[in-house]
């Protein structure tokens, strides 16, 4: 008997526990932040809807297909609207069509136009534009593109008080230190990420798209 009670108080305590973890990851992906990752991170898209994420023109161009966030046409550019953020680590799987243009917008405002505010990390591998993906752009040019069209590539973007570090691949493209003083809205501060479609003829995708808050 004692047995047997043992056994029936073990599986209600297991129970128990399960349940108290469900309700942690249910109010961890009910935060209105976006779903709960494991080790800090927040996934920004579902891969179904474009929940918390919102074009500032030309609603048209930004679609989900096959699981992806996929964006085409004329200017726009697709905001997560759901919350800004200073200090991260910022991951997406990228894929760009050959001579495709595209970006990758931090610290940034939703504006009907090319944003002002914050960088772009750049997106083209083959487009006329020399400034390749990984650039930080007008800021760090980069003139080789270390991602080939038609395939996906992770790309990282870490910033950290006023350090911005650019990753394909898990390879570090640049580290760059702002300086002190810099004027004009172009500088970290915090904001919003967006994706931009830049023109009828490119065609990017993005995919397991998350973020790590930092202090």
């Amino acid at each position: 008997m004692r047995k047997m009670a043992f056994g029936v108080l073990c599986i209600a305590v297991l129970a128990a526990l399960s349940t108290a973890a469900a309700v942690l990851v249910g109010e961890r992906a009910a935060d209105g932040n976006g779903l709960a990752a494991d080790d800090g991170w927040i996934v920004l898209f579902d891969g179904k809807t474009l929940d918390g994420w919102e074009p500032t023109e030309s609603p048209k161009n930004w679609t989900v297909e096959d699981g992806c966030i996929c964006g085409t046409g004329s200017r726009s550019h697709l905001f997560y609207i759901k919350r800004e953020f200073q200090n991260f680590e910022f991951k997406a799987d990228v894929m760009i069509n050959k001579g495709g243009n595209s970006g990758i917008y931090f610290h940034s405002k939703p504006e009907a136009d090319w944003p002002k505010q914050g960088y772009e990390s750049q997106v083209n591998n083959t487009h006329g534009d020399p400034v390749k993906t990984g650039s930080l752009y007008n800021t760090v040019k980069v003139f080789k593109s270390a991602a080939k069209d038609d395939t996906w590539w992770t790309q990282t973007i870490i910033v950290k008080g006023k350090q911005i570090t650019v990753k394909v691949n898990d390879e570090t493209i640049f580290e760059y230190d702002e300086p002190e003083g810099v004027t004009g809205p172009r500088k970290l501060s915090k904001g919003y990420f967006a994706f931009q479609a830049h023109d009828p003829g490119s065609k990017v995708r993005f995919r397991n798209v998350k973020v790590k808050p930092a202090p």
